[in-house]
């Protein structure tokens, strides 16, 4: 068998596709080994990720909820830059439009 030549590629996981995966093969009437195939990784290491979660070594943090006063903050800061952008363009047009008038002018007083 050839050898693969070149650095070995290694996929990392993120806590919460372990934890996702462990969950989805703990449902009723469901084996590891298809949550493995659908998942696209090899069933040892479900296997593996499932004692890590027994073993408490495999944890989700859970997401704090977000301030709502920083929520309404965060959504007028969008609507400003959105709001900016526009205004932005507009100004933008609006200089073309006058540099355009302002030749015009020039062309038709020469003649």
């Amino acid at each position: 068998m050839p050898r693969i030549k070149g650095p070995r590629k290694v996929k990392q996981y993120s806590n919460e596709f372990k934890v996702t995966a462990v969950r989805l093969s703990h449902l009723p009437g469901v084996q590891v080994k298809d949550v493995a195939e659908e998942l696209d990784i090899h069933p040892f290491m479900l296997s593996r990720w499932r004692k890590e979660m027994r073993e408490g070594q495999l944890e989700v943090k859970v997401k704090k909820p977000i301030d709502p006063k920083i929520a309404a903050e965060l959504k007028r800061l969008k609507k400003l830059e959105r709001d900016y952008a526009r205004l932005k363009e507009e100004h933008e047009i609006l200089k073309k439009a006058i540099r355009f008038c302002s030749e015009r002018k020039a062309k038709s007083s020469r003649s």
